[in-house]
């Protein structure tokens, strides 16, 4: 037996009409009669097509300012019908109650109203109660009737009319279905998160509606996907598509470089999600250059971030380097021309978005959410905890350091001298040995250390850290404190003419 249906009737009632002329103009060529309220009906009226207005159906007129339209049995008894069922049919007849094939609704823009500011009272106007039961009820009768919740899906819809000459399959009225309840979901957790913006209810809620296949996860064997609006962040250029590995050395790359905001010329490369280079300089050339001579070997296949345009010189010079992604505010013509000279390098202009505020991370059996560390170390935030006081040079290179040190996997101690990364010690099980490690690979790209100074992301609790340093030349220290041995760190430093401030603030990144 074929489930193919021919749709007889139809119920349109939307805030939106874009795209809408010329599904009801195909609805009406089809004979499908139309049923509609307030200002979809004049709509329809307007382009000329017969509609019944739903008031006839109902004899109720639209009541509370148009909060009540829809809600009528005589609506829902004409979606909710199951029509392989006697009963219900005998039902429709002795009530006179029109058979409904049809519902194309949308909802009330709530995240968007939300979004512009508006008030209290015009948020909660644009909560949506009569579409938002129409969708529910013409998807949960997908059986019987096909349901179009939103305007992205009005081509798909407009084509099945025209392929199918107002017949649809169970499979058709089936995705349909899924389309709606997505729509409906996300609409209640935008709701849900807007109450509960002080984390009163412990729920953990979130919708994304927009998603990307990747060619795999982590690893080949690993299937991978990426939710989210990558447009609304980026403006890709060039190059293949991204991977998963790709987008998280991205991410890690603009949280870095969003330090540096409005600052002078700042260039940075990352690896695996680390910095190994990175430099602030009176021109972004000279910034990349010096970026690059933290650590040329890393660069290798890095993903590479500028605070400010391109220019040509800078470019030439990226171009002599393998890197698979180029991200900056802006690219000149020529720097985008040169780059565009490997076909896979993927260049992207980075937009003003805002990030969310909150960090998710799966955990077990379910997820970690936390606030995003949007402490920046300052100048007022510093207490000098050594009798040697650290010079304005020094100063500047250890909020310098710190900027990294947050952005840098925990245990990290980073090496900085003049605004240039010389070295940092990622992501060890030991404070010492992310020392060792830092004064080994600044050793091995000849970095003078002298005169350098050292970011923790936490307290020292032995002197042992800065013992090391001091025995390097570096000559000032930036640690959060917090030790009950804060003290023997401190007398370490007073007795070798080592500067230390302390910011009471600890940034591990695990």
């Amino acid at each position: 037996m074929s489930d193919l249906k021919k749709a007889k009737s139809a119920l349109i009632s939307v805030f939106s009409k874009d795209g809408l002329e010329p599904i009801v103009k195909k609805l009406n060529e089809l004979g499908i009669t139309i049923y509609s309220t307030g200002g979809t009906e004049k709509f329809i009226k307007d382009l000329g097509i017969d509609v019944v207005p739903v008031e006839d159906v109902t004899s109720y007129p639209s009541i509370l300012g148009g909060r009540v339209k829809t809600l009528h049995p005589k609506v829902f008894g004409g979606i909710l019908n199951r029509q392989d069922n006697e009963s219900d049919v005998k039902e429709l007849a002795e009530y006179e109650i029109p058979q409904i094939d049809i519902v194309i609704v949308d909802l009330y823009p709530f995240e968007k109203t939300v979004a512009s500011g508006a008030s209290e009272q015009d948020i909660i106007e644009k909560i949506d109660i009569g579409g938002i039961s129409l969708i529910r009820a013409a998807a949960k009768n997908f059986k019987d009737v096909l349901c179009v919740s939103s305007v992205e899906d009005y081509k798909d819809f407009e084509n099945l009319l025209e392929e199918k000459n107002g017949e649809t399959s169970l499979a058709d009225r089936k995705l349909f279905a899924g389309k709606a309840f997505n729509i409906s979901s996300h609409y209640d957790t935008a709701i849900f998160n807007y109450f509960n913006e002080d984390g009163g209810v412990k729920a953990y809620k979130e919708s994304i509606q927009t998603g990307k296949e990747l060619r795999y996860g982590e690893n080949p064997h690993q299937q991978g996907t990426f939710y989210g609006d990558f447009d609304a962040m980026f403006e890709k250029l060039h190059g293949k598509e991204l991977s998963y590995n790709n987008l998280l050395d991205v991410d890690a790359a603009v949280n870095l470089i969003n330090e540096f905001k409005g600052e002078a010329p700042t260039f940075a490369i990352l690896k695996h999600n680390n910095a190994c280079g990175l430099a602030q300089r009176d021109t972004v050339h000279q910034a990349y250059v010096d970026a690059l001579a933290g650590d040329p070997v890393s660069a290798f296949g890095g993903v590479l971030i500028s605070n400010v345009e391109i220019d040509r010189a800078t470019a030439e010079e990226i171009h002599k380097l393998f890197c698979e992604v180029v991200i900056a505010p802006s690219f000149s013509s020529e720097a985008e021309e040169i780059l565009k000279g490997k076909k896979n390098r993927i260049l992207l202009i980075q937009k003003e978005t805002e990030l969310p505020q909150k960090q998710v991370r799966t955990c077990l059996n379910g997820v970690l959410v936390q606030d995003k560390d949007n402490k920046t170390d300052t100048l007022e935030d510093l207490k000098e905890a050594t009798n040697n006081k650290p010079t304005d040079g020094e100063l500047s290179d250890l909020l310098f350091a710190s900027k990294i040190c947050k952005h840098t996997k925990s245990n990290t101690i980073v090496l900085v001298k003049n605004k240039q990364l010389c070295a940092s010690g990622t992501g060890q099980t030991s404070r010492v040995d992310a020392l060792t490690h830092s004064i080994e690979k600044a050793r091995s790209f000849k970095f003078d250390l002298n005169g350098a100074v050292m970011a923790s992301d936490a307290f020292f609790p032995f002197p042992d850290c800065v013992e090391i340093a001091g025995n390097e030349g570096i000559s000032a220290v930036i640690q959060p404190g917090g030790s009950i041995k804060d003290q023997l760190s401190i007398d370490y430093c007073n007795e070798n003419n080592i500067a230390m401030v302390m910011t009471g603030t600890r940034h591990f990144k695990h």
